[in-house]
């Protein structure tokens, strides 16, 4: 888009989010909500009353916008009113939704083996490898440098991850003789995965369709995403009884609480509970109590039975 098409209001919103050092999606995203309401309005957000944002709000439920499409268009249009326009009044209509989080789809060791087999190609199953044997996220993967590898300490650089926070994650050594393994056939210059452009880095888009035809093709029938490979690589890490908070830290979760969501799905944590059902011994009836028991219940069905 060139500096002419650009609207005064909206270089003034860029700006507003450059200062505060917004990435560069959230701004792409943010002002794509802004020119949703602008759309549905059919003049300036600029101009926007109250009511216009109440209706907008009431139009985003009914044409069936999911959770998270409506929360990042409060969050951006939030924003646009508060910090661009100064109208707080704006906000009153734009609350979140708040919903219960659901336990994570999760692959088992098997079904990540036989999907990783069935990658459409050394490139994404290299990539694919990643996102499992590291837990990173999709972005994460895509944007990870050769000069990211340290195999001397065994860990991947992270750059600039979710809250552009830095960190470093694992590296076993299965995953670096797989990365070993592209590296010497593609010989890959910058970026670890790039894309079509060797410039830029493979997309997420790019790596998405990769996982769904590899699910595909290893005829796994659950929805599987790139994510769902970091959601397996912290279940399977707390099934072999890692720290939880050692996970936290791989994982890169600001909060405990977040990660705990993979207790709910870990299958051996669940199955090595006792019950307290299985303490009361007093409820396991001896051999004798089992027979005259059964001899009981027989004769009372034979009473009920019996014509009056």
């Amino acid at each position: 888009m060139t500096e002419q098409a650009i609207s005064p209001l909206r270089r003034r919103m860029i700006e507003d989010m450059s200062i505060r050092k917004f990435a560069a999606k959230t701004q792409h995203d943010y002002v794509q909500r802004v020119k949703d309401l602008a759309t549905f309005l059919g003049r300036s957000p600029g101009t926007a009353e109250a009511e216009d944002v109440r209706r907008f709000r009431l139009h985003l439920t009914a044409s069936g916008a999911g959770t998270p499409k409506i929360n990042a268009t409060v969050a951006a249009l939030r924003f646009f009113f508060k910090v661009t326009l100064d109208r707080p009044d704006l906000t009153k209509h734009l609350s979140f939704i708040h919903e219960p989080r659901k336990p994570p789809v999760v692959l088992s060791p098997d079904e990540v083996a036989r999907f990783l087999e069935a990658a459409p190609g050394i490139k994404y199953k290299a990539a694919l490898s990643v996102a499992y044997g590291a837990g990173l996220r999709v972005c994460e993967v895509v944007s990870l440098k050769v000069s990211d590898i340290d195999s001397q300490r065994m860990m991947l650089r992270v750059e600039q991850g979710k809250g552009r926070k830095d960190r470093y994650a694992m590296l076993s050594p299965v995953l670096l003789e797989l990365l070993r393994d592209w590296y010497r056939i593609a010989r890959p210059q910058g970026w670890l995965f790039p894309g079509q452009n060797p410039v830029n880095p493979m997309t997420t888009r790019q790596l998405t369709r990769a996982c769904q035809a590899a699910a595909h093709m290893a005829e796994i029938t659950k929805r599987v995403t790139p994510h769902t490979l970091r959601h397996s690589f912290a279940t399977h890490l707390l099934e072999q009884n890692i720290d939880i908070r050692v996970i936290q830290v791989l994982l890169g979760h600001a909060k405990l609480e977040t990660t705990a969501l993979y207790t709910r799905v870990a299958s051996n944590t669940i199955r090595e509970v006792m019950s307290p059902l299985d303490r009361l011994t007093p409820l396991r009836p001896k051999k004798d109590e089992t027979k005259d028991a059964a001899k009981q219940e027989t004769n009372n069905e034979t009473k009920a039975e019996a014509p009056a």
